[in-house]
Order: structure tokens, then sequence, then C-alpha cells
């Protein structure tokens, strides 16, 4: 049995190591002039969360995203008063990565923030559809307790690097408040934080709604209804 502390140091390295390699792909493409640079950093982001769910995802269900766990607590499948603590934790662990490459790459002026690519509102509606392709596939693999976690692993870190393929360079392929408000914070560009915070929330939550129509018996839209399935960690 997991205690409490021990979920909330998993997501916070977790989410540590997501933004340091993530996000240290993209300030490195930039500095190095890297060829091939919107696949190079799809693959790191995907390879990442692969290994931090494989790794973690038996002790805290390797959340890493805010969203995520909104998400999961929305769809009943999480306690509400871990809610609070895990986002304080991923948080935390995503600040701490900025704040390493900030002191590592000091002279990068964004150090991997997402930003529009084009128009806000075209960033906006593709950072909700991806989220809520990426909140899919995790209500999908968690609520199967017949799969294997490297299997679970594969499945949502190769959801992410598809997403960070395709939507990477329109809208930053964010999908995680903390990816992105960790790196806005400390290079402060803070203008466009907002659609990253917002568009994720919105695509998870529409997730739950998407998967009633799926498998109703997995998804309580916004914690209405009692859901036949409970799973503490995810």
């Amino acid at each position: 049995m997991k205690s409490a502390f021990h979920k909330y140091i998993a997501e916070a390295i977790g989410t540590f190591m997501l933004v340091l390699f993530g996000t240290g792909a993209i300030v490195l493409s930039e500095i190095m002039f890297l060829p091939y640079s919107t696949l190079i950093i799809a693959f790191t982001f995907g390879l990442i969360v692969m290994l931090m769910v494989y790794r973690f995802g038996n002790i805290s269900g390797a959340h890493l995203n805010p969203a995520v766990t909104i998400a999961f607590w929305a769809a009943g499948h999480f306690n509400g008063r871990s809610v609070l603590p895990y986002m304080m934790a991923q948080f935390i662990g995503a600040i701490s990565a900025s704040v390493l490459l900030s002191q590592l790459f000091p002279y990068n002026t964004t150090l991997g923030a997402t930003l529009p690519g084009n128009h806000i509102s075209q960033s906006f509606m593709i950072e909700v559809l991806i989220t809520l392709l990426l909140m899919l596939v995790i209500l999908t693999v968690s609520q199967r307790r017949q799969m294997k976690i490297h299997f679970a692993s594969v499945a949502i870190g190769g959801t992410v690097l598809l997403a960070a393929f395709f939507a990477g360079p329109v809208s930053g392929a964010s999908m995680n408040p903390a990816r992105s408000l960790a790196p806005a914070i400390i290079s402060n560009h803070l203008s466009h934080l907002w659609i990253y915070i917002m568009a994720p929330v919105s695509g998870a939550l529409l997730s739950i709604l998407v998967c009633k129509f799926i498998q109703p018996k997995h998804c309580c839209p916004l914690r209405k209804g009692k859901c036949n399935v409970q799973n503490s960690n995810r």
C-alpha cells in the first residue's frame, strides 16, 4: 500500500522529468539549430511520458498533469482530497525543472514555453482536441485492470508523441497546465498562458462526456451519478 506522501513525491519527480526532458529538447533544438526538430521534440515528450508512466504508474497513477487529475476527479475515479496535493506536487516538479533549465541555459529566452504558432483561437481549439484525445486514451487504459503497465505506458506515450508531432508547430502541443505554467513563469512569457490552462482542462473534462457514450459504465460526467469502477490511483 503506497502512502500519500510517496504518491506526491512520485508526481513531483515524474512531472519534473517530463518538463526537464521535454522542454529541454525544445531549448536544445533552438540553441543547436537541430534538423527535424519537430520530430525530435515529439519523440522526447512521448518517450519521457512513456517512461514516467512505466515507472510511477503503480505508485501515483502517473498523472503528471493537473488536467488529468481534475478529469479523474470529475469522473469519480479519484479522491477529491488528493486533487490539490497532486496538483501542487506537479507544479513544484515542473517549476523546479524550469528553474534548472534556466541555470543550464541562461541565454535562452523562452525555456520551451508553449506559444501560439498562429491564431489564438486555432491554438485553443487544437489544445482542447489533443487533450481530449489524450484523456480518452488515459481513461481507457486506466480502467482495464488486466492491461499491464508497460502496455499502458506505450499507449499514453504514443498518444503524446502523435499529438506533439501533429500540433507542436501550431499550438506547442501542451495538453498540460503544469508543463506550460513552469517555463512561462520562469521566462516571463505569461501573455498566452491562459490558453494552456483553460484548453487542456476543458479538453480533459470534455473527454468524460465523450467517454460516457463509448463506455458509460466507466465514465461519470462531472460527477453526476455513481461510477461502477473506482481507481484511487488514477
